[in-house]
C-alpha cells in the first residue's frame, strides 16, 4: 500500500493566498505523503524481519499517526478550499449548524474563535455519527485530539505555514480569507 500526493494546483490564484504560500503548503503536504509511504515501507520490512519488539518499531508505529494525519488533514483542508459562493443556510449543513449551535452565525463565531486561539494546529468541524451533532474542535498536533469515530466536515489549518508568509502574526486576517474561500459544497458532501 502506498499513497500518491493529490494535485491541488486549482487553488493557485485563490483570493488572499499568495502563489508562494500555497506552493510552499503543497510542498509540505508532499512531505507528509512521502513520509507516510516511507514509514509504511520500513514497518513492513521490520515485520518481515521479525523486528516488531524493537524500540525503533514502536517509535515508527507512533510516528505513523503524525505523518498519515498530516497527509489526510491537508487533503481535507485543500479539498474544502476554492469555493466562490457562501453557505446555504437552508441547506443540509446550514440547518444542522443552526440546530447544533442555535444559528449559523453562532457556529461561525465559535469556529473563528477556535481558530484564533493562541497556538498552532487545526480547527475541525466534526459530526458525531451517533447523534448527528456538530462540534468545532481544536487539534493541537496531527496525531492527538481527534474525536474517535467522528466525521470531519470542515478543516482549517492554523499552523504558521498556512498563513505566516502572507499575514505574519495576523491570524485573524488569514481566518477571514479562509472563510472567503470555503467550498461549502465539499464540506456539505462530507455530512452523513
Amino acid at each position: 500500500m502506498s499513497y500518491t500526493a493529490k494535485d491541488y494546483s486549482r487553488l493557485v490564484g485563490m483570493e488572499g493566498f499568495s502563489e508562494a504560500l500555497i506552493k510552499n503548503h503543497f510542498t509540505l503536504y508532499q512531505g507528509y505523503v512521502t513520509n507516510t509511504n516511507k514509514v509504511i515501507e520500513i514497518l513492513g520490512q521490520m515485520l518481515k524481519d521479525g523486528k516488531t519488539g524493537s524500540p525503533e518499531y514502536a517509535e515508527l508505529k507512533r510516528r505513523f499517526g503524525w505523518e498519515f494525519n498530516g497527509m489526510r488533514l491537508h487533503e481535507l483542508y485543500f479539498e474544502n478550499l476554492g469555493g466562490k459562493s457562501g453557505l446555504k443556510s437552508d441547506g443540509k449543513l446550514g440547518k444542522k449548524m443552526a440546530e447544533c449551535f442555535g444559528s449559523v452565525e453562532a457556529w461561525e463565531k465559535d469556529f473563528r474563535a477556535t481558530g484564533a486561539m493562541r497556538g498552532i494546529g487545526w480547527v475541525v468541524l466534526y459530526q458525531d455519527p451517533a447523534n448527528g451533532c456538530l462540534m468545532n474542535v481544536w487539534i493541537n498536533e496531527h496525531d492527538v485530539a481527534h474525536l474517535a469515530g467522528c466525521n470531519p466536515i470542515l478543516i482549517m489549518d492554523v499552523f504558521e505555514h498556512a498563513f505566516m508568509l502572507d499575514y505574519g502574526l495576523k491570524k485573524a486576517d488569514y481566518i477571514e480569507v479562509f472563510f472567503k474561500n470555503i467550498d461549502w459544497a465539499a464540506a456539505e458532501a462530507r455530512m452523513r
